[in-house]
Protein backbone atom coordinates (compact mmCIF):
# COMPACT_ATOMS: atom_id res chain seq x y z
CA UNK A 1 0.00 0.00 0.00
CA UNK A 2 0.90 3.67 -0.71
CA UNK A 3 2.68 5.31 2.19
CA UNK A 4 3.36 9.13 2.74
CA UNK A 5 5.57 10.98 5.63
CA UNK A 6 5.78 14.41 5.38
CA UNK A 7 8.59 16.20 6.98
CA UNK A 8 10.64 19.17 7.32
CA UNK A 9 7.43 21.94 9.15
CA UNK A 10 9.16 24.31 11.68
CA UNK A 11 9.39 28.37 12.53
CA UNK A 12 10.76 30.69 9.75
CA UNK A 13 10.77 34.51 9.54
CA UNK A 14 8.42 36.01 6.68
CA UNK A 15 11.00 36.13 4.11
CA UNK A 16 12.80 32.95 4.53
CA UNK A 17 13.07 29.58 3.29
CA UNK A 18 12.17 26.31 3.95
CA UNK A 19 12.20 22.43 2.39
CA UNK A 20 9.54 20.14 3.16
CA UNK A 21 10.04 16.31 2.20
CA UNK A 22 7.25 13.25 1.81
CA UNK A 23 8.50 10.08 1.32
CA UNK A 24 6.76 7.80 -0.70
CA UNK A 25 6.37 4.12 -0.63
CA UNK A 26 4.42 1.44 -2.20
CA UNK A 27 3.91 2.67 -5.48
CA UNK A 28 3.62 -0.16 -8.01
CA UNK A 29 4.29 2.20 -11.28
CA UNK A 30 4.80 5.76 -12.23
CA UNK A 31 1.89 6.47 -13.55
CA UNK A 32 0.61 8.80 -10.10
CA UNK A 33 0.61 12.41 -8.85
CA UNK A 34 1.54 13.69 -5.82
CA UNK A 35 0.48 17.37 -4.31
CA UNK A 36 0.97 19.31 -1.47
CA UNK A 37 -1.89 20.31 0.33
CA UNK A 38 -2.15 22.81 3.48
CA UNK A 39 -4.54 23.46 5.77
CA UNK A 40 -4.10 26.96 8.42
CA UNK A 41 -6.19 27.16 11.20
CA UNK A 42 -10.02 27.82 10.60
CA UNK A 43 -9.81 27.67 7.11
CA UNK A 44 -10.35 25.00 4.86
CA UNK A 45 -7.63 22.59 3.08
CA UNK A 46 -5.57 24.46 -0.33
CA UNK A 47 -3.72 22.69 -2.46
CA UNK A 48 -1.13 23.98 -3.20
CA UNK A 49 1.30 22.33 -5.76
CA UNK A 50 1.87 18.65 -7.36
CA UNK A 51 3.97 16.65 -9.15
CA UNK A 52 3.32 14.10 -12.13
CA UNK A 53 5.36 11.01 -11.36
CA UNK A 54 5.85 10.29 -15.44
CA UNK A 55 6.92 12.87 -16.52
CA UNK A 56 7.68 15.35 -13.60
CA UNK A 57 5.08 17.98 -14.82
CA UNK A 58 4.40 20.70 -12.26
CA UNK A 59 1.83 22.58 -10.77
CA UNK A 60 1.08 25.55 -8.56
CA UNK A 61 -1.69 27.16 -6.92
CA UNK A 62 -1.99 31.09 -7.52
CA UNK A 63 -0.50 32.46 -4.50
CA UNK A 64 2.85 29.99 -4.49
CA UNK A 65 3.92 29.97 -7.83
CA UNK A 66 7.27 32.16 -8.78
CA UNK A 67 7.54 31.32 -4.55
CA UNK A 68 7.46 27.29 -4.16
CA UNK A 69 9.41 24.50 -6.14
CA UNK A 70 7.94 21.10 -6.24
CA UNK A 71 10.78 18.72 -7.33
CA UNK A 72 11.23 14.56 -6.90
CA UNK A 73 14.00 12.26 -5.96
CA UNK A 74 13.15 8.81 -7.58
CA UNK A 75 16.17 7.20 -6.15
CA UNK A 76 14.83 8.45 -2.65
CA UNK A 77 11.52 8.05 -3.41
CA UNK A 78 11.05 11.47 -1.82
CA UNK A 79 9.25 14.95 -3.18
CA UNK A 80 10.14 17.95 -2.07
CA UNK A 81 8.34 21.05 -1.82
CA UNK A 82 10.83 23.65 -1.62
CA UNK A 83 8.96 27.23 0.44
CA UNK A 84 10.88 30.60 -0.23
CA UNK A 85 10.04 34.31 0.60
CA UNK A 86 7.25 32.78 2.78
CA UNK A 87 4.33 34.80 3.86
CA UNK A 88 2.51 34.37 7.32
CA UNK A 89 -0.17 33.48 5.27
CA UNK A 90 1.68 30.07 4.02
CA UNK A 91 1.76 28.92 7.84
CA UNK A 92 -0.34 25.75 8.36
CA UNK A 93 -0.25 22.09 8.27
CA UNK A 94 1.58 21.15 5.71
CA UNK A 95 0.23 17.23 3.83
CA UNK A 96 1.20 15.35 0.74
CA UNK A 97 -1.00 13.20 -1.01
CA UNK A 98 -0.80 10.98 -3.42
CA UNK A 99 -2.99 9.54 -6.49
CA UNK A 100 -2.64 7.25 -9.40
CA UNK A 101 -3.91 7.62 -12.58
CA UNK A 102 -4.41 11.32 -12.47
CA UNK A 103 -3.98 12.95 -15.84
CA UNK A 104 -4.84 16.39 -15.29
CA UNK A 105 -3.36 18.65 -12.52
CA UNK A 106 -5.83 18.91 -10.07
CA UNK A 107 -5.38 20.58 -6.72
CA UNK A 108 -8.48 18.95 -4.76
CA UNK A 109 -8.40 16.84 -2.14
CA UNK A 110 -11.40 14.13 -2.64
CA UNK A 111 -9.03 13.55 -6.02
CA UNK A 112 -6.59 11.68 -4.00
CA UNK A 113 -6.31 8.89 -2.41
CA UNK A 114 -3.25 8.17 0.46
CA UNK A 115 -2.55 11.47 2.33
CA UNK A 116 0.54 11.63 4.87
CA UNK A 117 0.68 12.80 8.20
CA UNK A 118 1.03 16.81 8.02
CA UNK A 119 4.00 19.02 9.47
CA UNK A 120 3.58 22.17 10.70
CA UNK A 121 4.84 25.23 9.28
CA UNK A 122 4.98 28.40 11.01
CA UNK A 123 5.70 32.44 9.46
CA UNK A 124 6.47 34.98 12.04
CA UNK A 125 6.14 38.57 11.14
Amino acid sequence: DVQLQASGGGLVQAGGSLRLSCAASGFTSDDYVIAWFRQAPGKEREGVSCISGTDGRDFYTHSVRGRFTISSDTAKNTVYLQMNSLKPEDAGVYYCAAVYGLRVAVLLGEFFDYWGQGTLLTVSS
